[in-house]
């Protein structure tokens, strides 16, 4: 999700990152909840919304979204084919049921949405920016630990899979399906296990010699501004909207 290519000049990009943070977790528990697909619309529009104003980058934007997009093709796939409920189509022993049409329909438009909400407001700040807004809003200092070390890290670690992948390859290994090609495979993977425990074990003594005591130290001061709070009581009107929508069969009930 933190990537380079969207950390550019936007109006997102001068709200506080602790803002920024608070309110993409919030927007997205809201959206994950929403069983109306009219919400769930509405909810996609705000993600979009907050896309156009973080201006992100077109290719690796629909790059990411087609990754989300294809987990939901395999739902469209087998939800509606097993989930049961009223049948609204069949041809001989397959059935479509319009409770898994709706569920498929649902999770796509959310998924979607919590996708478009994060991309805008979380992958426009870069790593170490996060976990010091993460800090800020006091989540447990080991997650923030974690969090840190896997963002900088799982980088190195692909380099290091390249790598042995390209000294395979020079060596004349083909992966096919047979025994050959599992050991091998085994075997890069035990490699790759072991540079990274060695690396991990020599970027923790050079921490320790700069004097490293367990907290990240970063001269970078957030300063909440007027803008700030607008922005979210912006978003909180917006997710009172979708709850509203949700239980306006309710309200109109009453």
């Amino acid at each position: 999700m933190l990537d380079q290519p969207f950390v550019r000049p936007s109006v997102i990009q001068n709200i506080d990152p602790r803002a920024r943070m608070a309110v993409a977790g919030l927007t997205a528990l809201c959206l994950s909840l929403l069983q109306n697909v009219a919400a769930s619309l509405a909810g996609l529009g705000l993600g979009l919304c907050l896309l156009a104003l973080a201006r992100p980058p077109l290719r690796p934007l629909l790059h990411r979204l087609a990754i989300v997009n294809i987990f939901a093709l395999f739902l469209w796939c087998v939800t509606p084919l097993t989930m049961p409920g009223q049948e609204v189509a069949r041809w001989g022993i397959v059935s479509l049921s319009a409770e898994g049409l709706h569920l498929a329909l649902l999770v796509t438009i959310k998924s979607n949405a919590i996708v478009c909400v994060f991309l805008a407001l979380i992958a426009t700040m870069n790593t170490p920016t996060a976990g010091h807004a993460l800090e800020c809003l006091h989540c447990p200092r080991k997650l923030v630990f974690l969090f840190l070390f896997t963002a900088r890290h799982v980088y190195d670690i692909a380099q290091q899979w390249e790598s042995l992948s390209v000294a395979a390859r020079l060596r004349g290994f083909r992966p096919r399906t047979n025994v050959h090609t599992y050991r091998t495979v085994a075997s890069l993977l035990g490699l790759l296990l072991v540079r990274s425990y060695e690396r991990s074990q020599r970027v923790r003594e050079a921490m320790l010699l700069r004097g490293f005591s367990g907290q990240f130290r970063t001269v970078a001061v957030f300063k909440a501004r007027p803008a700030d709070a607008l922005f979210v009581l912006l978003m909180l009107l917006c997710l009172a909207g979708l709850i509203a929508m949700e239980h306006r069969d309710k309200i109109y009930g009453l």
